[in-house]
This record gives C-alpha cells, sequence and structure tokens, in this order.
C-alpha cells in the first residue's frame, strides 16, 4: 500500500503533512511514501532529505494520485485535484467539512472515503493524533509573541533609578488550548494575565498558570460532552459584555481565541467596548478566519480604531510552518497507523472505532 502527499496551495498555506524524520515511520508500517516534486522545498527541505529516508519524489502532483493509496494533506486540495481522485481512494487532512460540504458530498459519493482530523474526538487514544491541540498551542505562542512586538510598551515590571514600569495587562479570550499556551507564554515574558471562558472547567487551569478568571455572575458551565464551548443564552451575553467593558479599561493586550466548531465565531469584544480601551493597546484575534471575536476584526488586515491596534490573520501559523508541520505530520501517523491493518497490509474502515466513525466524512 501508498500513501502520497502534494503541494499545497502555498499562496493560503505553508504547512506540509509529511516531514522527512516521519518517513521512516511509514516504511516500517510496510508502506511506501509518494511525494510532489519540490514538496516542501520553500521550508528549506530539499527532496533528498526525503528520498534519504525512502521516499519517492514524483515528478507531478498527478503522479503522486493516480499512483497511491491514500492522500494525506494539510488542507482540502482545490477542485483540479479532487477530481482526480479515483473510486477507493482514502483522502485525509483537515478537510472542513461544515464549510466544505457540497465539494465533500461530490467526492464521497465516488466512494472515495475522507477523514477530516479536526473531528477526532476527545478521547485518550486520540490524544497522538490531535491536530487541534497540537496546532492550537503554537497559535496561542504566536499571538502573544506578535502582539507583545506591536505594543510599544515594555511587557514586565521594571523597576529602574529611573522610576518603575508596571506590568503590561493581558486578558485571554477562550482557555481552550490556544487560550492557556497564550496565558502561560505571557506569564513567562512577565504580563499580568486574565482571562475569561465559558466553561467554568477552564477556572481551575487559568488560575494553576497564573493567570485570573473572570466570572460572570451566576454563569453556568456551557461546555458540551466533547470539551468545547456552546453557544451562550442572551442573558449570560449581557453580563459578559457587562464585565468585560470594566475590566477592558485597564487591560493593554487582549488575545481572542474564541471558537465555536462548525460555525461562525462568537463576537466578544463589541465596538463599544473597544472604544472604552487605552490608545496604544493590541487585540490579536486568532478566530479572525472565522469571522472574529472582535466586531472590527478584518482578516490578514491591522485595523486602527482611535489607536487600539485590531489584528487578524487567516493563518498564524504560516508564520511557524516548520514546527507546526513538524506536529502535524506526527499526528497525521498516529492517524494512519491506527487506520492501516498491520495484519492485513491495508487500510480497513472499522465503523466500531470511534476515532473512524468520528472522523468519516458521510
Amino acid at each position: 500500500m501508498i500513501v502520497g502527499s502534494i503541494s499545497e496551495n502555498k499562496d493560503l498555506e505553508n504547512r506540509v503533512a509529511l516531514t522527512p524524520d516521519i518517513i521512516k515511520k511509514y516504511k516500517s508500517l510496510g508502506l511506501e511514501v509518494n511525494l510532489e516534486k519540490d514538496y516542501a522545498s520553500h521550508l528549506g527541505i530539499n527532496d533528498k532529505d526525503y528520498e534519504k529516508q525512502g521516499a519517492n519524489i514524483l515528478p507531478s502532483d498527478e503522479e503522486v494520485i493516480l499512483n497511491s493509496n491514500a492522500i494525506l494533506q494539510m488542507n482540502i486540495p482545490n477542485d483540479n485535484i479532487l477530481s482526480k481522485l479515483n473510486e477507493k481512494q482514502i483522502l485525509i487532512g483537515v478537510l472542513n467539512p461544515y464549510f466544505n460540504e457540497k465539494k465533500l458530498k461530490e467526492i464521497t459519493s465516488k466512494n472515495i472515503n475522507c477523514f477530516s482530523l479536526e473531528l477526532l474526538p476527545r478521547i485518550t487514544r486520540a490524544q497522538s493524533m490531535d491536530i487541534l491541540s497540537s496546532q492550537a498551542n503554537l497559535a496561542g505562542y504566536k499571538a502573544v509573541v506578535d502582539s507583545f512586538a506591536y505594543f510599544q510598551k515594555a511587557i514586565p515590571m521594571m523597576m529602574t533609578a529611573a522610576g518603575t514600569i508596571s506590568a503590561a495587562k493581558v486578558l485571554v479570550v477562550g482557555a481552550g488550548v490556544a487560550g492557556l499556551q497564550a496565558i502561560a507564554t505571557a506569564k513567562r515574558m512577565g504580563a499580568i494575565v486574565y482571562a475569561t471562558d465559558v466553561r467554568l472547567a477552564s477556572k481551575e487551569q487559568v488560575e494553576s498558570l497564573g493567570g485570573k478568571f473572570l466570572t460572570v455572575e451566576g454563569s453556568e458551565n456551557l461546555e458540551t460532552e466533547g470539551g468545547y464551548a456552546k453557544e451562550t443564552s442572551e442573558e449570560f451575553k449581557v453580563k459578559q459584555e457587562e464585565l468585560l467593558k470594566e475590566t477592558l479599561k485597564k487591560i493593554d493586550i487582549i488575545i481572542c481565541t474564541a471558537l465555536i466548531p462548525g460555525k461562525k465565531a462568537p463576537i466578544i469584544i463589541k465596538k463599544d467596548m473597544i472604544e472604552v480601551m487605552q490608545n496604544g493597546s493590541v487585540i490579536y484575534d486568532l478566530a479572525a478566519s472565522q469571522g472574529g471575536n472582535s466586531e472590527l476584526t478584518k482578516v490578514n488586515e491591522i485595523i486602527d480604531s482611535n489607536g487600539v491596534k485590531i489584528m487578524g490573520e487567516a493563518n498564524i501559523l504560516n508564520k511557524l510552518p516548520v514546527s507546526a508541520s513538524n506536529l502535524y505530520s506526527k499526528n497525521m501517523f498516529n492517524f494512519v497507523n491506527n487506520l492501516f491493518n498491520k495484519e492485513k497490509k491495508t487500510f480497513e474502515i472499522n465503523y466500531e472505532d470511534e476515532i473512524i466513525e468520528k472522523t468519516i466524512v458521510k
């Protein structure tokens, strides 16, 4: 059996699904690996680096697709590539079925099995495959680093002969994986950190990292069985807005990370809240690609609203593509390892396996 991967659209995505160090693991399973020429040259990784580990370099994406049983990608390929997939092939990646529903229905109707890794269940056995956690960790870290670079004051408290500089105050909206990493990174750099989340279970995690958890009075735990946040009531939103508006008067930097899987990001930071923030403050919106947590966020633009900079990139991990690719490729291998029957030496779709049942696009 053969797995293959082709180049992503580099205008949108710098990450790759396979890095050289993971090729040996595929080979140890008895799988061959086909890659398109110059597959990761933009990351400074040469084809020879892959060939040394046992990968086959083919001249075109079409050759890879025609000669592979499973196609392993970062994102869903374009329509031209999808049209080349054959019956009984397997496509694995971050396929975003909520937003690519029509496209995926067309290819699954051709008896092509598609697996979307962001749908992995939050169970212990799936932790090594959890692409949301591995990528969100890096995103939370990078959002803090970038926002601090735009902030025109020192971050930690500094006591000098000329006087004392106060520590920057950071608010992290959403205490999932990205938010918790943002809290940890900001604390390490000397900031005073506050955080808010609709999941009350996050309070203990925030405080264990040295953050101060903002609790909406009378709030209930708004967490799904899968561990994700769910939509709030109108009453909760009003109370949250009142709490945030008062808090934002003293906040220097906001890191927004709140997302609801498959839906538009909730708008949490309203325009009137931004108006009370101090001149020179920064908002970094990691939810920008899904509409943003800030009312004024625009994808891939830096907005200046009365001296407050609002930043939102479509894909912040394009700034950390090597680290992100290394983690993603390990997640991908662990998923393929679970899908591959070592005794029969074939891919086996076992619907009794929760990992497979939850990730297959139906």
